[in-house]
């Protein structure tokens, strides 16, 4: 660092953007751009709408003390009550055994088997994954941090953090499985489902402090860094060109789209814009300047590799999510940012630039394809709107097969749209559960992002809002869910907003 400080390109880089600061400070512009901020937050800080959204609701305000929180609490923690219970009933066998004193350190660590679960999860090539390990690895991170509160006390799962929606999301998930056109078919994504939870679950309550979870993101990021890595090999090399994910009359001279250890490239695009965010969340936050350097090695190979999914969801995703984590760690820097954006995109690989072109084209096949599945989605949701066909893309199709198929004979395998899915399997009930949880999240998640003063706790909070942004605007053209590694993923960043609001409510109350 002192060699590049020292160095004649550092010292004039330095001086241009001294100038440019002065230049700034004293311009029109500058101050046209302030008034215009300040009457904006003076405008929304006293409008009603905000007022409405910002405030907790009765039901919000209700919830910690309710009968309905306080059995949800109880059952989470039978688990945990009956392992100290069975520890105070053998302590003399339990104090002598080595192995126990191995899992119950172990457990006191959950939040790092989280994070090599996730690590190993997201390199895995998708020959060597089953989906069922998914599910093992979060029971086997929940009965680590069950075994670990046998010797402590005071740990329990709290699931107060994720409100009262949360809950009312799960009942209808359960309803759903109960009510299936098939249960057996739906019981294999009920247990996807509550793997999902769980991972959410062991988020929040195995990080106890900021440092334990930047090394769970960290893992976490290690392992899409990898797989970013793949990526760019299978760009350089060249993959296949699959006529079913691209239409190679609009795309002309695009090459194959990258997919590294995933089945899709769909799939490797949303895993990359739920963890680039937080690559970048890694990299404000960090104290060091080894730190810093490892997160910009790890954004390089992800940036070069979304690229070549050619993605257009997931371009969109990331590029919302950017304006998000903008937005709130300097909101003046989103016209630049924007600005900057567009001026880039003359600059781009003539195929990426082609593909953009191609977002809203109706002439496009595989949008053609998404407003047929629509068309079919809509003739069944006026048989199935209120209770739903069950849990499962599998009880879907099974439902599908008795409506008229698509112009090319087939049925659709699921909507190509979260909410709609959800709406699909889960009826009406689950479909606004899941809506309040989400707006609930986000909100829970800026809230507290202006309250807490811990500038690096903002970085990471900033991060996982933006990357939730991002995924559940793509999921608007995509369900991200058929992917359960996509699933578990998108819990477990769901997780990561929620306990960022619980270290920010430790550190207010502290």
């Amino acid at each position: 660092m002192t060699i590049i400080e020292q160095s004649l390109i550092f010292h004039l880089l330095l001086s241009f953007r001294q100038r440019l600061d002065a230049l700034w400070a004293q311009s029109s512009t500058r101050q046209i751009c302030l008034r215009l901020g300040r009457w904006f937050q003076n405008k929304v800080r006293s409008s009603i709408l905000c007022d409405f959204f910002w405030r907790d609701g009765v039901l919000v305000r209700q919830w910690r003390g309710s009968l309905s929180f306080a059995l949800f609490t109880w059952l989470l923690n039978l688990p945990c009550a009956a392992a100290r219970w069975l520890y105070r009933v053998g302590q003399k066998l339990w104090d002598g055994s080595f192995v126990f004193h191995c899992l119950s350190a172990m457990g006191g660590s959950a939040f790092l088997f989280l994070g090599l679960f996730l690590l190993v999860m997201l390199v895995a090539p998708h020959s060597l994954w089953n989906n069922a390990y998914g599910f093992l690895g979060a029971v086997a991170v929940t009965v680590l941090f069950i075994l670990g509160s046998a010797t402590r006390p005071q740990r329990r799962l709290d699931a107060a953090e994720f409100g009262p929606y949360m809950l009312f999301y799960l009942l209808c998930v359960f309803c759903a499985l109960v009510s299936s056109l098939s249960t057996s078919l739906s019981m294999r994504f009920f247990l996807f489902h509550a793997a999902a939870f769980l991972l959410a679950l062991m988020v929040v309550n195995s990080v106890e402090r900021l440092e334990q979870l930047r090394l769970t993101i960290s893992l976490a990021v290690a392992g899409i860094a990898v797989a970013a890595v793949y990526g760019c090999y299978q760009g350089y090399i060249g993959v296949e060109v699959v006529n079913s994910l691209q239409d190679m009359k609009l795309n002309v001279g695009m090459p194959g789209r990258v997919y590294s250890l995933f089945d899709n490239p769909n799939n490797f695009a949303e895993l990359l814009v739920m963890l680039i965010p937080l690559d970048i969340g890694l990299l404000f936050s960090s104290k060091t300047w080894k730190g810093r350097l490892a997160c910009l090695m790890v954004l390089v190979p992800c940036i070069v590799s979304i690229g070549q999914t050619y993605s257009r969801s997931g371009w969109i995703g990331l590029a919302l999510a950017a304006c998000v984590f903008i937005a709130l760690v300097n909101w003046k820097l989103v016209p630049v940012m924007l600005v900057l954006g567009l001026c880039a995109i003359p600059f781009l690989p003539s195929t990426i630039y082609n593909r953009i072109l191609t977002i809203g084209n109706t002439k496009d096949s595989s949008t053609q394809y998404r407003f047929a599945i629509y068309d079919a989605t809509r003739n069944l949701m006026e048989d199935y709107w209120l209770r739903g066909v069950g849990l499962g893309t599998d009880a879907l199709k099974k439902a599908f097969a008795d409506y008229p198929t698509m112009f090319d004979g087939n049925s659709p395998i699921h909507t190509h749209n979260n909410y709609l899915e959800v709406w699909c399997e889960m009826g009406l009930a689950g479909f606004i559960s899941y809506l309040a949880m989400l707006l609930y999240t986000l909100k829970s998640g800026v809230k507290a992002f202006f309250s807490s003063q811990n500038k690096r706790l903002r970085y990471m909070l900033a991060a996982a809002v933006a990357a939730f942004c991002g995924i559940l605007v793509i999921g608007l053209a995509e369900y991200t869910w058929f992917y359960p590694r996509n699933m578990f993923i998108y819990w477990f960043l769901l997780g990561i907003i929620m306990v960022c609001v619980k270290l920010g409510r430790q550190e207010q109350a502290a």
